[in-house]
C-alpha cells in the first residue's frame, strides 16, 4: 500500500510545474503580445536500482520554448500600436539594461520623450540606442519599422522626419526562451546578446495590436483535466490508507 501512495504522491509532484504554467497562461489570456511557451507530459519510466525491473514511476517531461504562433490581431487606429507579423520580435532594453526581445507592441512616448512599450521597456533602434520623439510631433511607423515624426503645424506637403528604425529580428530559425521578467532571450546565448535576423524580413502592421496566442478554452480544459487528475491521485492515497487500516484491523482480530 505504501508503494501505491508513493506513486500517487510522485505523480502529484511531477504535475506541479505543469499546473503553475497552465495557470500562468490562463492569467495572460488578455495580455498584449503574450506567447505561450510551455509543453508538459507525464510518462511512466522504469525505476533503476534494487528490486524488480518492472517497477515504474511517473516522471514529467517539459519543454519551455517561446511559441511565436500569431495571436488575434486587433485594429486600434493608434499610430503607435504595432503588431509584429510572422516570427518577428522587437528589441527592447530590460530593467537591468540588457538587450531583450518581446512581441508587445503597444508603444508610447514616455515623459522623457523616448519610445517605450506598455510594460515600460525602452524600445531600441537599429543602432541599439533609444528612439527619441520630440514633444508635439505626430508619430507614424512604417511596416519596416521606420519611425517618422511630423510637425502638425506644418503643411501636409512637408515630408515627415525619420526618427529612427525599430530593432526587429526574424526569429524563425532560432529558439527563444522566457526570461524571469517575461521578455525573451535566445536559447544557448547569454542574456543580453543579439542574434542575426533570419531569412524573412521582419515586418509589422501599424495601427493594430496582437493579442495573446493562448487559447482560453484549451487552457481551461487542461486546468480541469489537471484538477481531476489531482483529485484522482488524492482518492488513491485515501484508498491506500483505508486498505492499510483494514489490514491492520484484520491482524488485530487474529
Amino acid at each position: 500500500m505504501d508503494r501505491l501512495a508513493f506513486n500517487a504522491v510522485a505523480a502529484i509532484n511531477e504535475q506541479r510545474v505543469a499546473r503553475q504554467m497552465v495557470t500562468n497562461e490562463l492569467a495572460n489570456v488578455s495580455t498584449v503580445g503574450f506567447k505561450r511557451s510551455f509543453e508538459a507530459s507525464v510518462r511512466a519510466v522504469q525505476v533503476n536500482g534494487p528490486g524488480l525491473s518492472t517497477r515504474m514511476q511517473p516522471q514529467s517531461f517539459t519543454e519551455d520554448f517561446i511559441q511565436l504562433r500569431a495571436g488575434t490581431v486587433m485594429a486600434t487606429g493608434n499610430n503607435l500600436d504595432v503588431a509584429l507579423t510572422g516570427s518577428a520580435v522587437l528589441g527592447v532594453t530590460s530593467a537591468d539594461g540588457q538587450l531583450a526581445f518581446t512581441r508587445r507592441g503597444d508603444l508610447r512616448v514616455n515623459g522623457k520623450g523616448v519610445l517605450e512599450n506598455g510594460s515600460g521597456y525602452l524600445v531600441r533602434g537599429k543602432d541599439n540606442s533609444p528612439i527619441s520623439a520630440p514633444a508635439g510631433l505626430v508619430i507614424t511607423i512604417e511596416s519596416d519599422g521606420t519611425v517618422f515624426g511630423r510637425d502638425p503645424a506644418q503643411s501636409n506637403a512637408t515630408p515627415p522626419v525619420p526618427l529612427g528604425t525599430l530593432l526587429m529580428r526574424d526569429a524563425s530559425e532560432i529558439k527563444l526562451q522566457r526570461r524571469p521578467d517575461g521578455l525573451f532571450s535566445v536559447v544557448g546565448l547569454e542574456q543580453g546578446q543579439d542574434f542575426p535576423s533570419g531569412p524573412n524580413p521582419p515586418r509589422l502592421t501599424a495601427g493594430a495590436l496582437e493579442g495573446s496566442n493562448v487559447n482560453a478554452l484549451d487552457t481551461m480544459i487542461k486546468l480541469l483535466d489537471q484538477s481531476r487528475t489531482f483529485e484522482q491521485q488524492i482518492n488513491m492515497i485515501k484508498e491506500a490508507k483505508s486498505n492499510d487500516e483494514s489490514g491492520a484491523t484484520m491482524m488485530k482480530a487474529t
